[in-house]
């Protein structure tokens, strides 16, 4: 069977894709594309969520931050961000998504875009609420462990 020609094949756009959980989160690639598969079924449809066509092609997260290159038409970029954007958790763990930016080769995607997850992780305890607590820092973010679980917080936030 011959390959189509080129003017005929279709087009693709990458996005690049922060991920960011508690650091006790754990979910795997699998889970990623369900959750990205099911917010582009609800808020495209089952018809737009296939022209849009979004495919994880890499993926990586641990201890809380991860990144991602999702492959998507395109002419559907814009309601490709809306999908992602509307992802809220991955197997029962929240997580905040955002979109990096959009390459036409994941080559470029990759350069421009990747590589910022690798943020400095550190371990402490800090004083919040009066109390000293546990707490896992990076950059000017901090996830505070409490009696009832994660708590956000800022370089402000804590003494």
């Amino acid at each position: 069977m011959k390959h189509l020609p080129k003017h005929l094949r279709p087009r693709w756009r990458y996005l690049a894709v922060g991920i960011e959980a508690w650091p006790d989160a754990d979910f795997g690639r699998r889970a990623f594309q369900r959750a990205i598969w099911y917010s582009a079924g609800n808020l495209l449809g089952d018809p737009g969520s296939a022209d849009a066509g979004l495919t994880l092609l890499s993926f990586r997260f641990s201890e809380g931050t991860g990144e991602a290159v999702v492959r998507v038409r395109r002419d559907h970029t814009e309601s490709a961000r809306a999908a992602i954007a509307c992802v809220r958790a991955v197997d029962g763990d929240p997580v905040g998504i955002h979109v990096r930016g959009i390459s036409g080769t994941v080559r470029a995607c990759e350069e421009r875009y990747m590589g910022r997850a690798a943020a400095s992780l550190t371990q402490r305890d800090v004083a919040f609420g009066g109390a000293e607590r546990p707490a896992v820092v990076r950059g000017d973010a901090c996830d505070v462990q409490t009696e009832s679980g994660s708590v956000g917080a800022t370089a402000f936030d804590i003494e």
